[in-house]
């Protein structure tokens, strides 16, 4: 287990000074660096064998997002290594010990220049001690399509620089950024007051992700929002209507 504390931050915060849930997301994805930067393998020394970690897939359960000037604690938890695979939890902690956010993610070592995956070595093993697996609910990894559902496109954007991290490719917490605010245009311009509601929720929601294939600078997305009788997802496509990301939105 790795954890540090913060505050919470107004550069982080939304019109009511509440955390966003991107903001979230980058908490968890720092937690998980800064662990990594503990080393042996660190991000520096796994470039310089090729590889990275590629996120599969997230499941975040949102039990409220802290104001401003909270102190919190953010942990993560690996908790498997098995092959190419990495399973790991986050969660997120007033200094009191209630728990705001938990999730689950699964990850993938990759050689970076083949694209295939690559099997976890000794120096991984002693950069993230195992500990046992957070207590939670936990989803299928899979987003299955929504049957019968109306279909919404939202505006398609541009993948601009501030999209990239340091891989070169979309930022795992970007596509969520782009699924909600894709979610809120269609809620918006539909009248669609229940998707509306969940979308700006700061509490009692869950957030699921499951990453299909990279975008790159300059690369066009298109947001396409699948509206069932409760249940809400965001297919971040490619141009030929391929998706880059799956994204859900539910209520707890």
């Amino acid at each position: 287990m790795y954890s540090f504390n913060s505050r919470i931050r107004y550069s982080e915060t939304d019109i009511e000074n509440y955390l966003t849930f991107e903001s979230l997301i980058d908490y968890f994805q720092d937690c998980s660096t800064f662990q990594t930067q503990e080393g042996p393998a660190t991000i520096e020394e796994m470039a310089k064998k090729g590889t990275a970690w590629v996120l599969n897939s997230w499941q975040v359960v949102v039990n409220r997002l802290p104001g401003l000037g909270e102190r919190v604690v953010t942990g993560t938890v690996p908790y498997e290594l098995n092959g190419f695979f990495g399973l790991r939890n986050f969660y997120m902690d007033t200094e009191d010990g209630e728990r705001l956010a938990v999730a689950n993610s699964v990850w993938t070592l990759i050689n970076m220049e083949k694209g295939t995956p690559v099997r976890i070595d000794d120096d991984i093993i002693a950069t993230y001690p195992l500990d046992e697996k957070l207590p939670m609910d936990y989803a299928s990894r899979k987003i299955r399509p929504v049957e019968g559902a109306a279909t919404f496109k939202a505006p398609s954007k541009i993948i601009g620089m501030h999209h990239l991290d340091s891989n070169l490719h979309v930022n795992n917490g970007q596509y969520i950024r782009i699924a909600l605010q894709a979610f809120d245009y269609v809620a918006e311009k539909n009248d669609l007051d229940k998707l509306r509601n969940l979308a700006r929720s700061r509490e009692k929601i869950q957030i699921r992700a499951e990453y299909r294939q990279q975008a790159h600078l300059r690369d066009e997305v298109q947001p396409v929002v699948y509206v069932g009788e409760d249940s809400y997802l965001t297919y971040i496509n490619d141009d030929a209507g391929k998706p880059y990301a799956i994204i859900e939105i539910k209520g707890l």
